[in-house]
């Protein structure tokens, strides 16, 4: 007889495992690419930095959506909890695998390239504080939409997921990062943050990223199938 295949279970460390490395890798992508671009004269280019973004994100999903979901966001994490979607627990885990991730990318920038660009650290550019603050709330509102729009309605098209998450990704870093570099992420400015010591109005990062994904949260909540008890369909 043929040995039947053993399904092990998925380590329960798995999940948080995975939501650290993948941070980690968007943290030393995306952040380190424009960390090197300012240590070499502009030798990524803007347009670099906002592929090296975008491109990492769709990469990471491709291999951690199944997982852990591939959050690697601690604004995203918190709009799934609010949903209903993942557990107090679970969502405090992913949270702190996440930082610890992005930490430890920080510092891995920092030992290679050095200081110069402060491993890509996050801070108000153009417009100041104010522009800050509200390109972050958009820009994270339209991501989360996104992310509730293809990954989780089974009405969407799910395989192109990653593609459509990681193409926003890019768009939003290409096009908005001179403002105030496009974080649409906590853990990805905490990371940079803490290697570099460059902590200029870091609130902002958090309250307007945490904002804005709520916000998307309860919007598509409004344009979704509503569940229909005992008939297939609605919200995956």
């Amino acid at each position: 007889m043929r040995d039947r295949m053993v399904v092990r279970p998925q380590p329960k460390f798995a999940p948080y495992l995975a939501e650290g490395l993948g941070t980690f890798a968007l943290v030393f992508a995306g952040p380190g690419s424009a960390a090197v671009d300012a240590s070499t004269n502009g030798a990524v280019s803007g347009v670099g930095v906002g592929m090296s973004f975008g491109l990492i994100v769709m990469v990471m999903i491709f291999s951690l959506g199944h997982i852990s979901g591939c959050h690697i966001n601690p604004a995203v994490t918190i709009a799934f909890r609010a949903l209903g979607r993942i557990t107090t627990a679970k969502a405090a885990g992913y949270i702190v695998a996440q930082l610890a991730g992005a930490a430890l990318a920080g510092l891995a920038i920092v030992a290679i390239v050095g200081q110069e660009g402060d491993a890509g650290a996050t801070i108000p550019r153009f417009g100041g504080v104010d522009a800050a603050f509200w390109s972050e709330l958009i820009l994270t509102f339209f991501l989360m939409f996104v992310i509730l729009a293809v990954a989780t309605d089974a009405r969407a098209q799910g395989g192109f997921a990653a593609i459509a998450i990681g193409g926003y990704v890019g768009l939003a870093a290409t096009g908005w990062g001179p403002i105030a570099n496009a974080s649409l992420n906590p853990a990805r400015s905490f990371g940079p943050g803490l290697a570099a010591n460059v902590w200029d109005d870091h609130w902002v990062y958090w309250v307007a990223p945490i904002l804005g994904a709520l916000l998307a949260a309860a919007v598509y909540e409004l344009l979704r199938e509503p569940r229909t008890p005992g008939i297939a369909g609605g919200d995956a």
